[in-house]
């Protein structure tokens, strides 16, 4: 437990330091719980690495009161949730209406979804390699902006991309050239879609999927999804859990779109390091697919900005990804440096 407090505080640190620039004498908030394991390390953390840091337990505080505070902050000051749930403080947005004041925010959510054997895993994964993630990622947006079409190969099978992509969007850790400074960590992503969703068509196996409660599902095989005009059409090899999960989105949607296309970058996790929670796993080296209307980061013709009710991320079992002739991804590793 002590090396694991020893990686804790040193990483999170550089976080504080490297990601997010913080100098005194800028305030820095910090607002958690202590009802999971990996919330109360962190919190210990963060603690020890920021002694003029204002602590407030969630639960321990009334709402009034951590408002009180957000209000004696200033541009450039920080906020660190750390949450073992997802605080609410009624219609307070808490990251919107911060950003909205040009207040960092560094988000540690839904801690509570990690079992004890997930907690090494995810704070190995909050180490910052900026190389792999500033780096790579700056590498691989370049390469997808200029791509005519790309395949994802997948046990055999193939995923066609053959029309281009939108251009990209990076969680990279670099915020200088972006209105908001934070969002949820860990991190290292690389993200895009079809130019034209129709055009998506081929074979492509999962390794992992993200259940109805949000947390990742491992098959004991993996599941194959037949796309047709950017649609699910039939899968193979499927089980109950997937097809509860397609059902509820058919009846949603009708039809169950591909959308997102992704590409993480960090390496502390991977097909053999899964941590439960969903919104940090699609984080993990390799590539993901999102099924469902619902991605507001790209307008499509025919599909109105917040009409889609579903964004489900799914894993893939990926062995090579190619943009044009060139091959960026093989042996579970990014190749474009």
């Amino acid at each position: 437990m002590q090396n694991l407090k020893t990686k804790a505080q040193a990483y999170t640190l550089t976080l504080v330091n490297k990601v997010f620039y913080h100098k005194s004498p800028q305030k820095v908030v910090v607002v958690y719980d202590t009802l999971s394991t990996l919330s109360t390390l962190l919190f210990e953390a963060y603690q020890t690495n920021l002694p003029k840091g204002i602590f407030i337990d969630f639960h321990q505080s009334d709402a009034s009161e951590i408002l009180a505070v957000f209000a004696t902050l200033e541009s450039s000051d920080m906020v660190i949730l750390i949450q073992s749930t997802n605080f609410r403080l009624d219609a307070f947005r808490i990251r919107v209406e911060l950003f909205k004041r040009k207040i960092k925010v560094l988000e540690h959510p839904h801690l509570g979804r990690m079992s004890d054997d997930e907690v090494e895993i995810y704070i190995d994964a909050l180490e910052y390699d900026e190389t792999t993630i500033r780096e790579v990622g700056k590498a691989l947006k370049a390469k997808i902006d200029k791509a005519d079409g790309g395949i994802i190969e997948s046990g055999g099978e193939k995923l066609f991309f053959p029309v281009g992509f939108e251009a990209t969007k990076m969680n990279i850790g670099d915020y200088a050239p972006m209105p908001n400074v934070g969002g949820q960590f860990p991190i290292g992503e690389v993200f895009t879609e079809s130019k034209d969703l129709r055009a998506v068509h081929g074979k492509v196996k999962l390794f992992a999927f993200a259940d109805l409660s949000y947390k990742i599902n491992l098959p004991k095989e993996p599941i194959t999804l037949i796309i047709e005009d950017g649609i699910v059409v039939k899968t193979e090899n499927s089980t109950a859990e997937f097809d509860a999960m397609m059902a509820v989105v058919r009846e949603g949607e009708e039809v169950v779109w591909v959308r997102e296309l992704g590409f993480g970058l960090n390496r502390g996790m991977s097909k053999t390091k899964v941590i439960s929670d969903v919104g940090s796993y699609e984080r993990m080296c390799g590539v993901h697919l999102s099924l469902g209307k619902k991605h507001g980061m790209y307008a499509k013709t025919g599909f109105k900005r917040g009409d889609g009710k579903f964004h489900i991320d799914v894993f893939v079992d990926t062995s090579i990804v190619t943009l044009d002739d060139e091959v960026i991804f093989q042996d579970e590793a990014w190749v474009v440096l």
